[in-house]
């Protein structure tokens, strides 16, 4: 059974963006393995949905294992909607008003 896609919010672009160029500028080989573990997380998430515990708004949140960040994500009919890629020790819930 094939996944369903998944969709990045406007802002959790801009939040890899962002936290890939600040890991480019320190080293190639962390920025490598923080790509390697955003994609792997995107793959279990849309493998299985609702392995991660339900939060506020609907959301579930993937913790990364290496990085400071958790991928904050919920399941619509037709796509996984990825509403950010959070830095877990900076302004909790800032994203819940993400639509």
């Amino acid at each position: 059974m094939a996944g369903k896609k998944v969709e990045f919010h406007e802002d959790a672009a801009l939040e890899y963006e962002a936290a890939l160029e600040w890991y480019l500028e320190r080293s190639l080989l962390a920025a490598s393995k923080f790509v390697d573990a955003i994609s792997r997380g995107i793959d279990m998430i849309v493998e299985a949905p609702h392995r991660w515990s339900a939060a506020s708004h609907d959301t579930r949140r993937f913790l990364l294992q290496r990085f400071p960040f958790a991928i904050v994500y919920r399941e619509l009919p037709a796509a996984i909607q990825v509403l950010a890629i959070a830095h877990v020790r900076r302004k909790p819930g800032y994203w819940k008003q993400r639509r």
